[in-house]
């Protein structure tokens, strides 16, 4: 009771001395309208708590995480927005509660909860034997497929075979780990499709396949990590042999049988998904949509500011419909042998609603202050880009550095809405965004999804910390020499 007390103590006192200072801020900048003017820097602490509970929680009170993850999420939230209410008043509050939830948080869930409920009802059927080179095979297919299904399309599509052939093995995670670098985050590089930041470049007037350019890093990185990934998975292999263990053990007596798709028609609603994602950003080019003069996108008038447009509608009724249309005919008996639970969508749906929610002065303040960094080369772009990519929401963080870019003054170069930018600087500012994403669970959707999804499979998976140690020992050096030969000019 005493330590709870203190815990209880402790925790007012922060959301107190939150409070007061969020206060001091707001009356002293009394008169700005940017909110990233007004936040002092330690309002990102709600976020950064939020982050270590996921990092921390799960390693030392795993069970109690489990059934305590929405009261941690519910604490944080609470955390930033009472002082920031407090502050700013109640008006203030509720435009941004509603502005992050109904049009980020809300279509993005959406898309995720679409892209899960259509690639859980396909399942590939036959004897299909995890060896180094058919991990190999079934990573480069995830790999091509990301940009053009998106990353989180292919995530869903491919972590169940992958899991499902290795089923046979013990030690698997390394597997998954690189699945995650490449099929989660890498491969959706070369069109506005693969990833969310490169689709909103499209939408501020990047040509649609001008992200093909990315194609040599693409190679580059793919081959590497596709190299290493092979050895090391040979030296698991061999352990696994000469341990005793073999494909065997879960084939048994059966006569192998040829691999088979099952639940092929889920590809239609995927491509529904697809279309309904391009659909959303084209639509504002019609008069119907968005005004052509002053671009503002017709719809739901929510709050003072805030508006649900047509598009985004139309986009999410789309996803659910293939959703519904997925659940209703696809045969459960293909569900259940692809494992499919709600627990991986439920996982995802709560966390980030938290993370949504506390990382609004994280980014408030990179809105604000992002052209005051002083990034004048594409070795800079890339590595802040990347960088806070890892841990912020990475559409965002991309925008905020593509209009940074856009007003260095450039005079030839890609013209978008936000003005013109070097082709080096914007070669940088995607593969950044795109890239980086890798670094940690957080930096991308599917990278969350595909480790929930292995360890409702059984699958022990590293920690958030021991997830970012395997990023640093593969990635960081591969981007180092990323910038070595595409950056240091």
């Amino acid at each position: 009771m005493k330590r709870q007390s203190s815990v209880r103590i402790m925790l007012l006192t922060i959301m107190l001395v939150l409070c007061s200072g969020v206060i001091a801020f707001a009356s002293e900048a009394e008169g700005h309208h940017n909110l990233g003017e007004l936040l002092p820097i330690w309002s990102v602490l709600p976020f950064v708590g939020m982050l270590l509970s996921i990092a921390i929680f799960p390693l030392v009170k795993p069970e109690w995480w489990e059934h305590n993850m929405m009261k941690v999420v519910i604490f944080w939230s609470l955390v930033f927005l009472i002082p920031f209410g407090i502050a700013f008043g109640a008006n203030a509050l509720i435009f941004n509660i509603l502005e992050i939830v109904l049009l980020d948080y809300l279509p993005f869930i959406v898309l995720l909860f679409g892209l899960f409920v259509v690639a859980g009802g396909i399942i590939l059927r036959g004897t299909l034997i995890g060896t180094p080179k058919v991990n190999i095979i079934l990573l480069l297919i995830g790999t091509i497929l990301a940009s053009w299904v998106g990353t989180t399309g292919a995530s869903m599509l491919l972590i169940r075979p992958v899991i499902r052939a290795n089923q046979w093995r013990q030690k698997k995670a390394h597997i998954i780990v690189f699945f995650i670098f490449l099929v989660s985050n890498i491969g959706g590089c070369l069109t506005p499709v693969g990833d969310p930041p490169l689709f909103l470049g499209f939408l501020r007037g990047v040509p649609f396949f001008w992200t093909m350019k990315l194609f040599p890093i693409m190679l580059l990185n793919v081959i590497i990590l596709l190299v290493v990934l092979f050895f090391l998975d040979n030296y698991y292999y061999k352990k696994e042999l000469a341990a005793g263990r073999s494909p065997q053990d879960v084939i048994g007596d059966k006569p192998k049988q040829p691999l088979k798709v099952e639940g092929a028609h889920n590809l239609i609603f995927m491509a529904m998904i697809v279309g309904a994602v391009i659909l959303n950003g084209m639509l504002p080019n019609f008069e119907a949509f968005a005004d052509q003069v002053t671009g503002e996108v017709y719809g739901l008038h929510i709050f003072e500011g805030v508006v649900v447009g047509y598009n985004s509608i139309i986009q999410m009724v789309i996803i659910l419909l293939a959703a519904f249309l997925s659940m209703r005919t696809t045969k459960k008996i293909i569900r259940t042998d692809n494992c499919f639970t709600w627990f991986c969508i439920q996982e995802v749906a709560t966390l980030f609603i938290g993370i949504f929610i506390t990382m609004i002065p994280a980014l408030a303040l990179l809105k604000a202050h992002g052209s005051a960094l002083g990034l004048s080369s594409p070795l800079q772009f890339f590595w802040v880009t990347g960088a806070l990519s890892s841990f912020l929401d990475n559409a965002p963080t991309y925008l905020v550095f593509l209009t940074t870019a856009g007003s260095l003054g450039f005079a030839e170069g890609i013209a978008t809405t936000v003005g013109m930018i070097a082709p080096t600087m914007l070669l940088a500012i995607s593969a950044g965004a795109v890239f980086m994403g890798a670094n940690t669970y957080i930096g991308n959707a599917p990278n969350f999804m595909v480790r929930s999804i292995a360890e409702e499979n059984k699958i022990p998976m590293p920690s958030f910390f021991g997830y970012m140690l395997w990023s640093v020992c593969f990635l960081v050096p591969l981007f180092v020499i990323d910038t070595v030969i595409f950056f240091l000019r």
